[in-house]
């Protein structure tokens, strides 16, 4: 029985990897000593133009610039995640990622059991004692944190200033905190240039689903941009398609996430808020392979560049001057610490 249980598990194990191992090479070929890497991917996978694609994007420049060897994982189901990252772990990889919150327990759980492994988790949601204090992460993961909401509310600023409407919308993925983070930086940028302004929120789920229907985000988007709203800042993945969609067809106006989303909707995406998960996969990768890598909190916001918003030949038509001036007068008294943006609701 004990020799059939082990074979069922190797078979298992091989199964994951061949089920949703995707070589994440652009042409480097990684030397016998290269820094091993393993990623596993949050639901909607690569080519939600958005969080999913920008870790690959630090895999790719870890890749062209350390030398460093990628295998990247999409999970197919919710329950596949924790396989993929146990693969990874057991394999002893030098540096094991999980891209996203959802991975929190499962990495908590994996360091502790493999102490030798190196672990990052983007968007780590830390616990919290009887006393409300965070509770530090296990001694060999590294969280990942980003104010989001300091980038969130530089673009609703933008969003009250150009959208000549008393009215603006957002539109969250799955409704948690994190996502809430993003709601409230954006509706105290909206209210710091336009006092009388009406922010309209909705999610679009309570599961994890909610960040890759991109049906039910055109459908929000419709049911704002009828109640008078110009603008739409969307935080949900590929769930936020729909709302590019909704603005092609309406001829209004969105706001893109986590990465430039403008080509999605030429014309319509004022701009993004973007969050630097490039910026924070590569610099976890370079701490590994200078061997400066600890766990620990590393928090990325508008001082580290960790986030920001897209102003360039793309979309400059679309943010006047003066808007544009209002925006970076906001972001440095955000650095200075003069303004201090909420990050609850």
């Amino acid at each position: 029985m004990r020799k059939l249980m082990i074979l069922v598990g190797a078979l298992l194990a091989a199964h994951v990897v061949l089920l949703f191992v995707r070589p994440a090479s652009v042409g480097h070929a990684a030397a016998a000593d290269a820094v091993k890497v393993g990623i596993v991917l949050d639901v909607g996978g690569l080519g939600d133009k958005s969080f999913n694609d920008g870790a690959y994007r630090g895999a790719q420049m870890a890749e062209q610039q350390l030398g460093a060897s990628i295998r990247l994982i999409e999970p197919g189901e919710a329950t596949d995640r924790e396989a993929g990252l146990r693969v990874l772990a057991a394999e002893h990889m030098d540096l094991v990622i999980g891209v996203g919150f959802i991975f929190t327990d499962d990495i908590t759980q994996l360091a502790r059991e493999y102490p030798d492994v190196n672990f990052a988790d983007v968007d780590y949601a830390l616990a919290t004692d009887k006393t409300g204090q965070p509770i530090p992460p296990p001694p060999n993961v590294a969280a990942l944190k980003f104010k989001e909401e300091e980038g969130s509310f530089l673009v609703g600023a933008i969003a009250a200033l150009v959208g000549h409407s008393k009215k603006v919308g957002f539109v969250g993925g799955m409704d948690v905190p994190l996502i809430q983070k993003f709601e409230a930086g954006y509706k105290a940028g909206v209210k710091s240039v336009c006092a009388d302004c009406q922010v309209v929120v909705q999610y679009a789920g309570v599961t994890p689903e909610a960040f890759r229907n991109p049906g039910k985000g055109k459908e929000l988007a419709l049911n704002q941009y009828q109640q008078g709203v110009n603008v739409i800042y969307h935080a949900s993945g590929s769930t936020g398609l729909g709302v590019f969609e909704a603005a092609r067809q309406t001829g209004k106006y969105a706001i893109g996430v986590d990465a430039d989303q403008y080509s999605e909707a030429p014309g319509r995406i004022v701009t993004s808020m973007v969050k630097g998960i490039d910026v924070a996969v590569f610099d976890m990768i370079k701490r590994v392979k200078t061997h400066t890598f600890k766990g620990g909190v590393y928090t990325y916001g508008l001082p580290q560049n960790g986030v920001g918003y897209v102003y360039d030949d793309h979309n400059r038509a679309l943010i006047p001057d003066s808007v544009r001036a209002r925006v970076e007068q906001l972001k440095d008294e955000i650095i200075a610490g003069r303004i201090v943006v909420p990050s609850t609701r």
